[in-house]
């Protein structure tokens, strides 16, 4: 945006922004916390961390030292894994959030700069945009159609027209125009300094995942700590002392919390949010990843996302000689387009009136636009709504101009009624041609004073003129993608149903009937429900009606996408399962209401974020299922030695517990995160949304995979006992097991569909690597003395360890014979 008489305005120098902000500060009106001491003070907290303090402590006890010193390096060890994942994550966090914060425009040192709202310093000259949110308390310098609403402030929900002189306050939202404004208060100093500590005390909700995580682990938490209070206190009966007995408590708690699940829920949505901004796609919440999987419809405008937004002037028909003028070639002069111009602010932003300037500038031989200065304004008003501009230049020549919808326009003119018919008709067959139609129209007012409203001006019909936003590029193709994906594309617009359908043709929406917005406010809910399931385009829709249709698709049970880049998109953005606001072209306030932002505004790279959220939650159920598999044989086999005299009565000890957990953090997290996948087998929508985290027969599966573990790891125990083994050698056997188990259980679980031989083709660079560092431990616990000792084991030669691999593959490779081509997602 240029305007000659900002040419003058130079803002601060970068020497006085520097000199400002060290007098003034920065306009953050939020403490900074450290964020090392609150990752420390969250890590120290956490179960597995008490659980781990307290069992060094009962080996010290013990007089157990090289226990209580391995458990301690193993608490270091997890501790400071946990403390760098969680200040990276905050890292990210803050970044994303630099990225997704507000930005700014400001003039320094004669150039107009986008910053983001933090980088303001007073006295910086802010340019104050329509549909903005002022960043900072100021004073308005220039002003041009300018209008906010300052309900966040009064409650007054009208919008208030400002002028040079007046003040604008931080949180405010500009309706209409644009100014120029110097900031006189920043931060904590501005009149509302304390919203930006209210929205951040506020909080994120939680997503239907992460409740459904968060039930499933206080439901094992409970059962933990049932099961840890049965374990102590029948091991302190057995043995006579409440300190062995706590010990073998500790183990059976180490080994039913699953402390994996809410790891990587968070690694998974985390991972998901950086693959989608590497792409283009910002998620301002990671949680967000998660619901894109389940989309089953989007909701999409036509301008600029359908359609390029350019928005050039096609043709003109004046209504007078009755003469169509095409501007696809040639420029020439035209009464519409001057009048047209006219009705346009002086320095346009819109892109409109931005072509109607450039075409009127080429087709004119005599431009008097610097002669005429605006007397008055009416904004942009009405249903539908019009503009009017009136501009006088020093010999009070006055010049009335109008333009608008064209039947706005029409209502204002003196028009017979088969007059009025014959321009509808012209304009509905423009509009069946795919152009969007606006009318024109000039006004007589004879008196001296200036007219206080529209309805005292005499207006007269000029013509139409029309504008071709041609379709982006390849949009055909992305609208075949969604279907394809089973995502179903609703159009909707405020131009004319004709438009409507032009587009819908084009870019292949499918579409049995348009609906406007008159038919959805004379509709009952049933007649609304059954459009919204039969229609697929809906025309002349308004900002509160783009709302209903939301709702009532949602009451549907779909799970809806919406795009937006506007003001009035806003509301229909907060409302939908994910709100999607365009990052080039979207307002402050439409990425506000946002949870994704598509920083090129392409459209296309939606199909890829659902894509990514379905693989995302199919990966994320595997890893779900392998963590659950895997501890139902940690749970029992701490067990079992109550049942089983011939086993050692303290099968697994605490830093076996703990070994385990080490292995299957990085199995789960990093392994089944990186997993590919195939579009053709992500062709409907994931079952985020369902109540429960698996089906009854996901479950059932997933169960049996970990009992038939715990077969395989006593029938390997009770194989040791049987040749003569003592408790050392027996807990070899049963520990080798389970380790070979818990790597088969890695490989087979990639896919319920494929089989193991298919899917060990499908690459995954970090399976051999993860596999490899499993075998390797696995190798020295039984190759160093010291590991045995510490383990607790007796070392079993390359041939005795057959016995554990063998039954190790025949435990949990059953389910192969069962992999029969279903869709993995639905197993």
């Amino acid at each position: 945006m240029t305007d000659i008489h900002a040419q003058s305005i130079q803002g601060l120098t970068e020497e006085e922004v520097t000199q400002m902000r060290a007098l003034y500060g920065s306009n953050d009106s939020a403490e900074q916390e450290a964020m090392l001491p609150k990752i420390i003070k969250s890590v120290v907290t956490e179960p597995m961390f008490i659980l781990l303090v307290l069992t060094a402590a009962v080996y010290l006890i013990l007089g157990e030292i090289t226990e209580a010193m391995t458990i301690a390096l193993a608490l270091i060890f997890v501790a400071g894994i946990d403390v760098y994942q969680n200040y990276k994550s905050k890292r990210a966090v803050k970044a994303l959030n630099k990225i997704t914060s507000s930005k700014a425009k400001v003039i320094r040192s004669g150039i107009t700069k986008e910053i983001q709202t933090g980088d303001i310093v007073k006295n910086d000259i802010l340019i104050c945009e329509e549909g903005t949110v002022i960043p900072a308390d100021a004073t308005l310098i220039m002003s041009f159609d300018f209008s906010v609403n300052e309900a966040i402030v009064s409650g007054e929900s009208a919008s208030v027209f400002k002028s040079e002189d007046d003040e604008i306050l931080q949180g405010t939202l500009v309706v209409s125009g644009y100014c120029y404004a110097r900031v006189r208060a920043i931060g904590k100093d501005t009149t509302l300094s304390a919203i930006g500590k209210m929205v951040k005390e506020a909080g994120h909700t939680a997503s239907p995942l992460q409740i459904k995580v968060g039930r499933f682990v206080r439901q094992m938490v409970i059962f933990g700590t049932v099961a840890f209070l049965f374990v102590w206190i029948f091991y302190s009966w057995k043995s006579g002392s409440i300190v062995e007995g706590l010990l073998h408590g500790l183990a059976m708690a180490m080994s039913v919390l699953p402390e994996e699940l809410p790891v990587a829920l968070s690694t998974f949505m985390a991972l998901g949010a950086y693959r989608l901004m590497k792409v283009g796609i910002i998620a301002k919440n990671p949680q967000t990843v998660e619901t894109l999987g389940s989309a089953t419809v989007i909701c999409v405008d036509k301008t600029g996302t359908l359609t390029q937004n350019l928005m050039k002037v096609a043709h003109v028909f004046e209504w007078k000689t009755q003469k169509e003028i095409s501007y696809s070639q040639k420029s020439t002069p035209s009464d519409v387009l001057e009048w047209a111009m006219w009705a346009s602010e002086k320095a346009p932003f819109d892109p409109m009136e931005k072509s109607i300037h450039e075409q009127f500038g080429l087709s004119t031989e005599n431009d008097t636009r610097e002669d005429f200065n605006m007397a008055r304004e009416f904004p942009l008003s009405g249903k539908p709504p019009v503009m009017t501009h009136i501009f006088e230049n020093q010999e009070k020549q006055r010049i009335i101009a109008s333009k608008g919808s064209l039947e706005g326009i029409i209502r204002m003119c003196h028009l017979q009624p088969e007059e009025k018919d014959r321009i509808l008709k012209k304009g509905q067959e423009y509009a069946r041609q795919g152009y969007r139609v606006l009318g024109v129209g000039k006004g007589h007012f004879s008196h001296d004073t200036l007219p206080d409203n529209t309805e005292d001006i005499d207006f007269s019909f000029v013509g139409l003129i029309t504008f071709y936003d041609p379709p982006e590029e390849n949009i055909a193709d992305t609208i075949a993608r969604f279907r394809e994906a089973g995502i179903r594309v609703i159009m909707i617009t405020g131009d004319y149903p004709e438009t409507a359908q032009s587009v819908a043709l084009t870019t292949g929406i499918r579409h049995h009937r348009i609906i406007t917005g008159d038919d959805i406010e004379n509709m009952n809910e049933t007649q609304l429900s059954e459009a919204m399931a039969s229609s697929d385009v809906f025309a002349r829709i308004s900002p509160h009606q783009k709302l209903i249709i939301i709702e009532a698709l949602k009451k549907l049970g779909e799970v809806v996408a919406m795009t937006g880049d506007g003001v009035n998109d806003a509301p229909a953005l907060k409302a939908a399962h994910i709100g999607i606001a365009m990052g080039k072209r979207g307002t402050e306030v439409a990425k506000e209401a946002a949870g994704l932002i598509l920083s090129q505004d392409n459209i296309s790279k939606m199909v890829d974020a659902v894509f990514q959220g379905r693989r995302i939650y199919e990966n994320l159920r595997k890893a779900f299922r392998y963590i659950i598999s895997i501890h139902i044989p940690i749970i029992l086999l701490v067990l079992m030695p109550i049942f089983f005299g011939w086993l050692p009565s303290m099968l697994f000890a605490p830093v076996h517990v703990i070994f385990l957990e080490l292995i299957m953090g990085p199995t789960c997290s990093i392994i089944y995160e990186n997993e590919p996948y195939d579009e053709k087998y992500l062709g409907q929508p994931s079952l985020s949304s369902q109540t429960q985290l698996f089906k009854a027969s996901e479950l059932r599966i997933t169960i049996l995979q970990g009992l038939l573990i715990t077969l395989g790891c006593l029938i390997a125990g009770y194989y040791a006992f049987e040749s003569g083994g003592d408790h050392e050698t027996i807990r070899s056997y049963v520990f080798s097991t389970l380790l070979i188990s818990n790597i088969f259980l890695t490989l087979v679980n990639r896919s319920f569909r494929k089989k193991i031989w298919q899917t060990i083709r499908r690459k995954n660079p970090l399976i051999p690597i993860i596999i490899g560092i499993s075998v390797i431990m696995l190798g020295l616990i039984h190759l160093i003395p010291f590991l045995n000792k510490v383990f607790m084991i007796q070392p079993l030669t390359i041939l005795e360890l057959t016995v554990p691999l063998l039954l190790a593959a025949i435990c949990t490779t059953w389910i192969e014979f069962f992999k029969n081509g279903r869709e993995e997602a639905r197993l």
